[in-house]
């Protein structure tokens, strides 16, 4: 379970917000636009991403934004905090970059800041990072993920040629959550309910008859089920690694800031464990 490559450069943009958007009950929109996205490209990768800079209630930084300039001067609780967005949407001629948050009420950050923030308000991100597109040489391909994780397989689906093969599940909360996607591939959408995240997820891919072929997968969202698809795919299936796109964005009880501190650690642990079990059985 590799940690999510293609690391975004450190020099913050600065953006303005064009327009907002409210897609369902627990998904807000935000486009961005600007002369700072004058040079910006998110067109090479479909789960392209930007980190959002949040700087605490009251603290003015100076004028030209300058985060190491910050981190030298200011003391480490007055320093901004990043958020991770996948890119929904990159229109380079109208230069209008889209992203969408998952709104859980006043909880989090970013969530609360995308459901009250207005057109006209300046936003500082770094970016563009991402890695994976879909192979166009792969028989078929497998998409799995959360809330978290749609935006960027929605991207992946439409970026598949009409009449390629894929099987996508998207788990959310209830038949409210479902988002219109372009594209001719089929989306299992997964009402999660009461259950826990990722369980239903599981139990779908699980029950999937594979096809026949070379399968390139996106497999990210909570961490914890996201594990238990690596063990699926990469031990029990022995798919090549080079064809898993595999990463939890989250994982449950943690803040971004607490997840990313340990995820490297997480990851390292749950691939070692993984490959030696799987080694094993072999």
């Amino acid at each position: 379970m590799a940690e999510r490559p293609g690391r975004a450069p450190r020099k913050p943009r600065t953006a303005q917000v064009v327009r907002t958007e409210r897609l369902t009950p627990h998904m807000q929109r935000v486009v961005l636009g600007g002369e700072g996205l004058t040079g910006f490209a998110a067109d090479t990768c479909t789960d392209h991403y930007v980190k959002l800079l949040f700087g605490p209630p009251g603290v003015t930084y100076p004028e030209p934004f300058d985060l190491e300039r910050i981190r030298a001067e200011f003391p480490r609780e007055q320093w901004p905090v990043t958020r991770t967005y996948t890119v929904r949407a990159w229109n380079p001629e109208h230069r209008e970059l889209t992203l969408d948050f998952v709104i859980h009420g006043d909880e989090g950050l970013a969530g609360p800041w995308a459901a009250r923030v207005q057109p006209g308000e300046t936003v500082l991100f770094m970016g563009p990072g991402g890695a994976y597109a879909p192979d166009p040489s792969a028989d078929w391909h497998l998409l799995a993920g959360d809330e978290s994780a749609l935006p960027a397989i929605a991207r992946a689906l439409e970026s598949l040629p009409a009449g390629a093969r894929a099987h996508a599940f998207v788990e959310v909360s209830g038949p409210g959550e479902e988002q219109k996607i372009d594209s001719d591939a089929e989306v299992v959408w997964l009402h999660r309910g009461d259950r826990p995240v990722g369980e239903a997820l599981l139990d779908a891919v699980h029950a999937l008859e594979f096809p026949q072929g070379r399968l390139h997968a996106f497999v990210h969202g909570e961490a914890s089920f996201v594990k238990e698809l690596r063990r699926l795919l990469r031990v029990e299936l022995q798919i090549p690694r080079e064809d898993l796109s595999i990463s939890g964005y989250w994982r449950l009880g943690h803040n971004e800031d607490g997840w990313q501190a340990a995820k490297r650690e997480w990851n390292a642990r749950i691939e070692a464990e993984q490959e030696s079990g799987g080694a094993a059985a072999a």
